[in-house]
């Protein structure tokens, strides 16, 4: 295959804002690297606000050294997968690090999840330590003895919280009581090993062996939207190098003045570079939020001002929708970054009015770690696209079912990636590794997408959801589109339903406005004005929700679950 594939050139370059390089520097540090000379150089920095509580890099580098400790104490060695299944806590960022510095491998898991999704995940990694949620304790000590855990630290997100408010959640009276429920769960477990035993060691010896650039740091569960989930394996080098070409992405940031909102979960990859990476790298101040939630927003912005926000489009869309009605200051937010789903023009049109800063999409998945394309932090940024390739990350596009030929610049094909940020594999799928990682390190992403002539990339839909109806394929996100045009719609949801003879049908489901009368068959007459005969659903269902990830991403294999049960 040539080397001068079609997008060889990079003709993108010209749309970078200025100060943004072509490539980033060597990848030199391990994540244990990072976070030592941020430690170092950000000591009285605050790193973590958590309820109003702060924890400076000092303490912060004390703590995770002192849970290394603990966990080299448990039994945890170097290539040791360690569960870790909390909310956004003070605790689960050092427990991340302290992983990491044994040169042992972090586990995300999300711990919303049920018992049996849990456990699908457990048998797949066999990890032998955990660090949980006490309110999933149970849940994992529960598990049967062919998983083997053997060790679980239970954690009390609430012990990181400042006393008062540890005070008020005592209180006997139902509001405290049910703020205490959604916050902590006292185990069944007689005695349980507690997160404050496995910091109370005296701090790791600088002695130990420190992990290697090219050792995985973390398996990271894709989110099983097109199927069941697989572990990422992603090495130092490959979150490293995508925190830097993070930061290469923003020049105008401050180095240790920056106020990032951890509203995104951390243990999805999302969160996890752009919060527990990126903006641990730059020194800057972390509020973390256990859930998205608009009041606890709103307090936290009165102490701590928000500069930086990665986030998804419905925060976005109800952030300014707060800031339009005076319930919130955004103004101080020079930089917000959109990812997970399509960010609509009139959401950056409200985002930016409210705040006078920019909001950008970007496009990533966790096999690159997770990103690999953003819109210029500037006016060259082009709404409705997901933007163009980060420094260092090259981009061809190939026939859906011919990944080794290139198509022509503009016409519709798979998108593949290159660049450090992406994956080694999945663990224990060689098949599904070979499939997804072809020769010269390309990527196939399963992303249908169309390229400008400058390089600006835009999503059309994936390839696992493409549906096949008389022959013709059919792009979900495409008669999504028509369907949330219609004035009656807030959101709407397109999947395939099979038919006989190997063949699929259109199907769709809608949830209406309120106040709305569902009519499904004057959707379909509104969508033949919008679409050809055969992209027109053929079946329209009303939910009164559409189920989503923690992060507001449509299920869509979850839809079309429910749409078949009916």
């Amino acid at each position: 295959m040539s080397q001068e594939y079609p997008y060889a050139s990079k003709p993108w370059l010209g749309a970078y804002a200025p100060g943004v390089p072509d490539t980033i520097d060597e990848v030199t540090q391990t994540l244990t690297d990072m976070i030592d000379e941020s430690v170092t150089m950000y000591r009285r920095g605050v790193a973590l606000e958590f309820f109003g509580a702060t924890t400076t890099y000092r303490e912060l580098g004390e703590q995770i050294a002192r849970a290394a400790e603990g966990l080299r104490r448990l039994g945890v060695q170097k290539g040791d997968r360690v569960a870790v299944v909390l909310p956004n806590c003070p605790q689960h960022v050092v427990a991340f690090y302290a992983v990491l510095r044994l040169g042992a491998i972090v586990v995300e898991h999300n711990p919303l999840y049920t018992a049996r999704e849990l456990r699908h995940q457990f048998e797949d990694h066999s990890a032998a330590f955990a660090i949980v949620w006490d309110k999933v304790y149970d849940t994992v000590a529960a598990f049967p003895a062919d998983i083997a855990v053997r060790e679980i630290v239970s954690v009390d997100i609430t012990e990181a919280m400042p006393r008062r408010t540890r005070l008020a959640l005592r209180l006997p009276i139902p509001r405290a009581r049910a703020a205490r429920a959604q916050l902590t769960q006292k185990p069944a477990a007689r005695h349980p090993y507690r997160w404050e035993k496995l910091v109370g060691h005296r701090a790791l010896s600088p002695r130990h062996p420190r992990p290697l650039l090219d050792d995985t740091a973390v398996l990271q569960y894709t989110s099983g939207t097109t199927g069941s989930p697989k572990g990422a394996i992603l090495t130092h080098r490959n979150l490293r190098a995508n925190a830097m070409q993070g930061r290469a992405w923003v020049p105008g940031l401050h180095d240790g003045e920056e106020v990032f909102y951890g509203v995104l979960p951390l243990f999805h990859a999302y969160g996890m570079t752009l919060c527990l990476t990126f903006a641990m790298s730059i020194g800057a101040r972390l509020v973390l939020f256990p859930k998205y939630d608009l009041d606890l927003v709103v307090s936290a912005a009165r102490k701590s001002p928000p500069t930086f926000l990665p986030a998804v489009p419905p925060i976005y869309d109800q952030l300014a929708r707060a800031a339009a009605r005076g319930t919130l200051d955004l103004s101080t937010v020079r930089f917000a970054i959109s990812g997970a789903m399509a960010l609509p023009v009139p959401t950056v049109e409200k985002w930016e009015s409210a705040t006078g800063g920019l909001l950008v999409e970007g496009y990533g998945m966790t096999e690159t770690s997770p990103v690999a394309l953003g819109n210029p932090i500037g006016p060259t940024r082009r709404p409705g696209t997901v933007g163009v390739p980060f420094p260092s990350t090259e981009i061809r596009v190939v026939d859906v079912d011919d990944p080794t030929r290139d198509v022509e610049p503009g016409t519709e094909g798979e998108l593949l990636l290159r660049g450090p940020q992406v994956f080694q594999g999945y663990w224990r799928r060689r098949d599904e590794t070979d499939a997804a990682l072809l020769t010269g390190g390309w990527l196939r992403t399963g992303d249908i997408v169309s390229v400008s002539a400058d390089g600006f990339v835009t999503v059309v839909d994936r390839l696992k959801e493409l549906i096949i109806t008389g022959g013709f394929n059919v792009a979900p996100t495409e008669v999504e589109q028509a369907l949330t045009a219609h004035p009656d719609v807030e959101s709407a949801a397109v999947v395939a339903l099979p038919r006989s003879g190997g063949s699929e049908e259109v199907a769709a489901a809608v949830v209406l406005r309120p106040g709305a009368v569902f009519d499904a068959e004057a959707l379909r007459d509104y969508c033949r004005g919008h679409l050809a005969a055969y992209k027109v659903p053929r079946r329209i269902f009303e939910f009164d929700e559409l189920p989503r990830s923690l992060i507001g991403k449509v299920l869509r294999r979850e839809v079309r679950e429910r749409i078949l049960a009916l």
